[in-house]
């Protein structure tokens, strides 16, 4: 990746094949993008040109490849191969016009993409690109059988052990730090695969129909029906250029260290949330809202502003903000002084105060309105909160109609759950 900088691509560029799956001829343009507008496809062949943003929340299916979708009509199938390039080529906002319901799938590998974006280079934008760290090691067992292992580094790096009941896969391991020399000279060459006792069942449920030698590594009950393989562990190579393709759809670097058994497209989705969810929770995320904005936002002041910054934020969907628990609170004097906790009812009220900032973001004219809440209902405190601690609070919008609103709030100390509730407030002129 070109440093840490956000960057599009410097020039159009255009690519034409057939969708591995769909059979159909598609064509496909890439363009440059303005800042903070991310990678997204849009589908030029339908009516309204629909945008689908390449995320984690547009993600509609994961069998044989990832597709991403707003509708069961807008849809892009097989989009790893190009997002793993992209990714690794330091792109951060791009729009890519679809024409068709699938990428090409070109020679079956992630090298046409990675070349077709040094060729027109890029070009590099304002603003910083803050990675995904991850801070605490975790496995994760997939419901497709996948297992991983997470650790944190100071690199975005995969390893991956795959087995096949074939002669020619055997069991095998690869292992890459996913720079982009790396990725373009070691991963990005390795090609598709499949079995060819396999091809009629795919066809007859609608996949692998452009399935072909030139696009597909293809085995018989012998060995390999291509001239020859591009490496020797091309199969392994492969799956950990899926996995960086589908990591992408987090939508930022990701630092650390992935390993994988039997990586599947549907569990790298899965781990792909998990670690959202974990930076979620450990409040890692990046400063959406600080203290300045927030005091815009909420009347509270010295000692009751409990809120210090916003990390993620959805509009009338949900809400991730942060309370650093200090010695130097005031409450502290007063409250179990020899043994200081934070008083329940405080931890409710950082809790409604994040919530008054969701609202505050989805009414209009905020600055002329205040959040009165009226209720709390299944109020439950898990564990204490004490000084050194940070509060991270996750609220999301049950419902809002008529200027009152249901929201369900939770608490998080180093990924623990400390208390929850569900607030109901009004939402009232000034």
């Amino acid at each position: 990746m070109t440093g840490s900088r956000h960057a599009t691509i410097a020039a159009p560029v255009e690519l034409t094949g057939r969708g591995v799956h769909s059979g159909e001829e598609s064509t496909i343009r890439l363009l440059p993008a303005p800042e903070d507008t991310g990678i997204r496809f849009v589908r030029v062949d339908l009516a309204g040109s629909p945008a689908i943003p390449a995320d984690l929340d547009h993600v509609r299916g994961t069998e044989m490849g990832t597709s991403v979708g707003t509708d069961d009509e807008a849809m892009v199938h097989t989009v790893e191969h190009l997002l793993a390039a992209v990714h690794l080529a330091g792109v951060s906002n791009l729009e890519v016009e679809v024409h068709g319901p699938e990428l090409p799938i070109l020679d079956g590998s992630f090298l046409p993409f990675m070349k077709a974006i040094e060729e027109v280079g890029l070009a590099l934008q304002e603003g910083e690109r803050t990675p995904l760290r991850v801070r605490q090691p975790f496995t994760m067992l997939s419901e497709s059988g996948a297992r991983y292992v997470v650790a944190p580094g100071d690199a975005f790096e995969l390893s991956a052990t795959i087995e096949f009941d074939h002669p020619a896969i055997g069991r095998q391991f690869g292992s890459f730090r996913m720079t982009p020399d790396v990725f373009g000279s070691e991963v990005a060459p390795a090609r598709t695969f499949g079995f060819a006792r396999d091809a009629e069942v795919l066809r007859q449920r609608g996949l692998a129909r452009g399935s072909s030698l030139e696009n597909t590594v293809v085995l018989d009950d012998d060995g390999v029906m291509n001239e020859r393989l591009r490496f020797s562990d091309e199969f392994v190579r492969h799956k950990i250029g899926d996995m960086a393709g589908d990591l992408a759809l987090i939508g930022r670097p990701l630092e650390g260290h992935v390993v994988a058994e039997r990586p599947s497209h549907t569990g790298n989705i899965e781990l792909a949330r998990r670690l959202v969810e974990a930076e979620r929770l450990a409040g890692e995320g990046p400063r959406i809202v600080d203290v300045q904005k927030i005091l815009q936002y909420l009347p509270h002041r010295y000692p009751m502003l409990l809120v210090d910054r916003i990390t993620d934020f959805e509009t009338g969907k949900r809400i991730t903000g942060i309370k650093n628990v200090t010695i130097n609170e005031p409450f502290f004097q007063g409250h179990y002084p020899g043994h200081p906790i934070m008083p329940g009812v405080l931890i409710i009220e950082a809790m409604a105060q994040v919530g008054g900032l969701l609202l505050m973001d989805t009414i209009e004219n905020p600055d002329e309105k205040v959040v009165y809440f009226m209720s709390l209902d299944k109020v439950k405190w898990r564990r204490p909160v004490t000084p050194g601690d940070q509060l991270v609070f996750n609220l999301e919008l049950l419902q809002f109609r008529r200027g009152i609103c249901r929201m369900r709030g939770e608490g998080f100390v180093d990924g623990k759950l400390v208390a929850e509730a569900e607030l109901m407030a009004r939402v009232m002129d000034r």
